[in-house]
């Protein structure tokens, strides 16, 4: 019989790593304390829990002004807009990263404008965004990805030197500090998710914190059907209009759970935060294995999912068969975004989803070679869930015995890999 378990071995671990989202009767109190309140909704905007939840997490990532609202896809919309930045605007972005970091430049009616990635981190060469600017680029938006930041430094270097608006896209980075500044920040704007898998979440919703009140003003407009508001917030005419918006509020429920999240977020982050730099030692002596890099800048981590790479050739198999072996011995896993060019959905000429004629004709998808996130996308990157890091060591030990075992037995499982390509034509 097989040693490894997805060819029917004995799996590394049985015991269920620990669920997520994280509940108790403070969650179920605080919704039922909104239920009873009769102020469920969120007009006017804000409400008092909508309000406690800005000033909360502004506390909590060390600063700007934040304008909770409906969606972490939503808020890079939002802030291009309110930035002023759309019709014939260009925006630059990552070329791995989840498609709504471009598709928000789209809604707001501007061009997003793809680079590659940094090999060493998985976010965006900056050195490629220098590159692509022209006379219409307007906007920058850097990914922090999995558990790394993107070089701020480097990148608020750029946006001087051009006079870009920056949006940090923050959706996996809640409590990570560059230079002990947190995320979200350091640029013009930090979008922020609290979708049901993110680190803080409401089961939905998403905050921008904005550099300054005049900025999360004219985003809390957007949001609240145009209706102005006041510089740092609160609704100056709840009748009148003074910008093109939409209902983009978050409601009182989803606040209240967010608000008791972040009464337990500051534990699990230091958690997650102490055993990835355990993961990081014990992965560093795995044969085929690449830790990616820490940038001693980047002084506190927290995380969506542990990022690592492989040499396909050294390890043996390729990360796609290598994220199936590992959630079979029990370990959650995945292969990560595919590269964005490769996305149908920006493509015209492949997709009825895409926007008709939303790119001009010098932008030829199939012509763009990305080739750091295409190896990242295609070969390398195992992407690890973080409900491992917080099963203490025992649970990141788990997770390295399970690498090593398949690294072991990794001529079977490229041979069962293969024949299963072959008869699946994959």
């Amino acid at each position: 019989m097989s040693e490894l378990a997805i060819l029917g071995g004995p799996k590394t671990r049985t015991e269920k790593y620990p669920d997520w989202p994280v509940w108790d009767e403070r969650d179920i109190r605080a919704v039922a304390e909104v239920v009873r309140s009769g102020r469920w909704g969120g007009f006017p905007y804000p409400g008092p829990k909508t309000a406690e939840l800005a000033k909360k997490f502004s506390e909590l990532q060390g600063g700007g002004y934040a304008v909770p609202m409906i969606n972490g896809t939503v808020t890079m919309e939002v802030a291009l807009r309110a930035a002023g930045i759309g019709w014939g605007n260009e925006v630059i972005v990552p070329a791995y990263t989840f498609q709504a970091t471009a598709s928000a430049p789209m809604a707001a009616g501007a061009i997003p404008v793809i680079v590659d990635v940094d090999p060493h981190t998985y976010c965006i060469d900056v050195e490629a965004a220098a590159k692509a600017i022209t006379e219409k680029t307007k906007a920058i938006i850097p990914v922090h990805l999995g558990h790394q930041m993107a070089d701020m430094d480097a990148v608020m270097g750029l946006a001087e030197k051009h006079n870009l608006i920056v949006i940090e896209d923050c959706a996996h980075a809640h409590g990570a500090k560059w230079r002990g500044q947190g995320a979200g920040t350091i640029g013009h704007f930090g979008s922020f998710s609290l979708q049901s898998s993110k680190t803080l979440t409401s089961g939905e919703g998403g905050i921008l914190l904005c550099r300054t009140p005049e900025l999360a003003a004219k985003a809390a407009s957007v949001i609240d059907c145009g209706r102005p508001h006041a510089l740092g917030g609160g609704t100056e005419d709840a009748n009148g209009f003074s910008v093109m918006g939409a209902n983009y509020r978050l409601s009182e429920l989803q606040a209240a759970l967010a608000l008791v999240g972040i009464e337990r977020f500051p534990a699990q982050a230091k958690q997650r935060e102490e055993m990835a730099a355990y993961m990081d030692e014990a992965l560093s002596e795995v044969k085929g294995v690449r830790v990616l890099k820490r940038d001693p800048r980047h002084t506190t981590r927290s995380f969506y999912r542990y990022i690592f790479a492989i040499d396909p050739k050294e390890f043996g198999v390729e990360h796609d068969a290598l994220c199936a072996a590992l959630d079979a011995e029990g370990m959650g896993c995945w292969v990560g975004y595919e590269a964005m060019h490769n996305y149908e959905l920006f493509q015209p000429q492949k997709s009825r989803l895409a926007v008709p004629n939303a790119f001009p004709e010098y932008f030829e998808f199939g012509k763009m070679k990305f080739p750091e996130a295409a190896r990242a996308c295609e070969h390398e990157a195992v992407w690890l869930d973080e409900a491992i890091f917080r099963a203490g060591t025992k649970g990141v030990d788990d997770a390295v015995r399970a690498i090593k075992k398949i690294g072991a037995n990794a001529q079977e499982l490229n041979q069962a890999a293969d024949e299963l390509r072959k008869k699946y034509g994959n």
